[in-house]
Order: C-alpha cells, then sequence, then structure tokens
C-alpha cells in the first residue's frame, strides 16, 4: 500500500499543490477541495499543529536595545547636519523580545519548509506595492492556534462532505480548523 495519495501530479506538483492548500488553511480556517487533497492536507495540516501546541511556550524573553530614528509630529524622521550632510537622528530604546529556544525554533523552520510567504494587499490598492504587509504564519499558528488547541490531543481538522462538482462530479469538501 501507499504511504500517500498522488493525485495523478508529478512529485513537484504535488508538493506545491498541498503547501498552498496547507497555507490557505492556516490562513483562512477553511477551504473548499475535493475529498482525496483534503485527506492528504489533513494529515499535514495535523502535524504543524501539533507541533505549534507542543511548542508553544518554549521561549525566553530577552530585554535589547534597539536604535530607533527620532520623529516629528507629522511623523517624519528628525534630520540633523553633520560636516554638511543631512543625517537622521536616532535614540536607544529597550525592546522586550521573544528568543526561541532551539527546539522551538526548529519546529519554526520545520513549518516554514511548508508554508508559503503571504501578502496582504488592502482592497484599496490592488495591483500596488505601497502598504502591503507580510503576514507571518508561524507566528499566527504559535499565538493565536495553539493556544485554542493546548488541550487538545490531535483532532485539530473536520471534513464536512459538500457533494459532487458539477464538472467531473469529484466529490467536494470543506477542511476547516475545529
Amino acid at each position: 500500500m501507499a504511504k500517500y495519495r498522488k493525485l495523478s501530479r508529478t512529485s513537484s506538483q504535488r508538493k506545491a499543490l498541498l503547501r498552498n492548500q496547507v497555507t490557505n488553511l492556516i490562513y483562512h480556517g477553511k477551504i473548499r477541495t475535493t475529498e482525496a487533497k483534503a485527506k492528504e492536507v489533513q494529515k499535514i495540516v495535523e502535524g504543524i499543529i501539533a507541533l505549534a501546541v507542543k511548542e508553544r511556550d518554549n521561549y525566553e524573553t530577552v530585554t535589547v536595545q534597539a536604535k530607533v530614528p527620532l520623529k516629528d509630529k507629522d511623523g517624519k524622521r528628525v534630520k540633523e547636519v553633520v560636516d554638511g550632510k543631512k543625517v537622521t537622528k536616532f535614540e536607544t530604546v529597550d525592546k522586550e523580545i521573544k528568543k526561541d529556544k532551539p527546539s522551538r525554533l526548529h519546529a519554526r523552520r520545520q513549518m516554514l519548509k511548508v508554508l508559503y510567504p503571504i501578502t496582504e494587499v488592502p482592497a484599496e490598492n490592488a495591483g500596488k506595492k505601497r502598504n502591503t504587509k507580510k503576514v507571518d504564519l508561524v507566528a499566527k499558528l504559535f499565538d493565536e492556534i495553539a493556544p485554542k488547541y493546548e488541550n487538545r490531543k490531535g483532532g485539530y481538522t473536520r471534513i464536512i462532505k459538500v457533494g459532487e462538482r458539477k464538472g467531473d462530479a469529484a466529490m467536494e469538501v470543506i477542511l476547516e480548523l475545529v
């Protein structure tokens, strides 16, 4: 018996398809797909969420000093003239950051192997690069999804059958986070 479904694709196509669906499931919370694809995606997502739940609190908080540019009332950087050149003024600020312990760092990298990077574009700026922001899905897994499932021993997703697709009569399902 095979250990996974081939989904009538080459290995690179299959891997890309599954990565895309896993990323969208974590980002949106649910996806609509065929039953065979959903069962494959479910295996991967369950493992990623289990990893996030296990490593959720495995970090230490560290205080570091960071140089931050001074800004005026309009939000623009304050400049000063030094040796005939305009130079931005900086101030030193203490910041608290989360420093991953080695096992959490490894878990983060395992998740990044599967998840695609996502860039959010506001509706009014469609097609433009301005005001876009990158979404950190690993942070979302650790901070939002893992605490939700901390007392659960698996079964983080559910498959709901929708019916057959009109074009090819493939069984369609909705795969969602519980």
